[in-house]
């Protein structure tokens, strides 16, 4: 490469992030290709299929091989007869791009989905909110090479990083971390997603699927993810910085001290 800076030229080598087409395909049926990072694809594989409602549970899901090529990434997946049948119904077209979480979608009905209600739960002390942001920067292993990806961390409720998946795509790093997160065994409500980009609207539906109950982004939301959060019971905070933020919906789960009686 050529790295230009104060007038100056200079020739070096630099790393740059993969991207390439992930295919999925259902009992031998392709259902959706997307342009992702070819890293931890096997969260990926489930973190979308909950997220998108093709599958209710990860017992569903059989992924039975994972083949590279030349030109990309394709996994044959394995799902139940009825799941097959509904996912029928709402078939995708196989052009996707990068973070794109509707791309292909044939209807309104198959994007405006209604979301899953989240349950109440504990309140979130602010303070473990802030401890995620500033732990996170410092996790991004892969941005930090290339700086050309997104994160996607889930914190427990003392804000402490359990989990953090990175893709080109955001959406991608979000179904990574669903996966990854589900796979693991891990209570999505016991704790909070933290992400590196705006919150869109299917963004907030996938949260919603995975019954996170309160995702920040570090930038702005969008109105219908708003509307989205509202009606799920979703705390949705935007422009997320350490001890900065704005909540958008259901502040209530956001305590801003400690509980009588637990340290702080």
């Amino acid at each position: 490469m050529h790295r230009h800076r104060d007038g100056r030229t200079t020739i070096a080598q630099d790393l740059v992030a993969a991207e390439v087409p992930v295919a999925f395909a259902y009992n031998d049926t392709p259902f959706v290709v997307m342009m992702a990072t070819p890293e931890d694809l096997e969260d990926f594989a489930l973190g979308f299929s909950l997220s998108e409602g093709i599958v209710e549970t990860p017992a569903q899901l059989r992924i039975e091989a994972v083949e590279t090529y030349l030109e990309g990434v394709s996994l044959r997946l394995r799902i139940p007869p009825a799941q097959a049948t509904a996912l029928q119904a709402r078939r995708r077209n196989l052009d996707g791009r990068s973070g794109c979480g509707v791309c292909g979608s044939e209807s309104l009905e198959a994007v405006l989905r209604a979301p899953r209600p989240v349950p109440a739960g504990a309140p979130i002390v602010a303070a473990a909110l802030a401890r995620a942001l500033r732990a996170l920067r410092a996790r991004q292993t892969l941005n930090a090479l290339t700086g050309a990806t997104h994160a996607a961390a889930w914190a427990d409720a003392q804000g402490d990083l359990q989990l953090i998946r990175e893709d080109v795509g955001r959406h991608n790093a979000l179904d990574k971390l669903i996966g990854a997160l589900v796979g693991a065994g891990l209570d999505p409500g016991a704790g909070f997603a933290v992400v590196t980009s705006r919150a869109s609207y299917e963004m907030a539906l996938k949260a919603t699927q995975a019954g996170i109950p309160l995702l920040a982004a570090i930038s702005a939301p969008t109105a219908l993810a708003v509307a989205l959060a509202d009606s799920a019971g979703l705390t949705l905070i935007g422009f997320a910085r350490d001890h900065d933020y704005v909540v958008y919906s259901h502040p209530q789960r956001l305590a801003q001290t400690e509980p009588a009686g637990e340290p702080a």
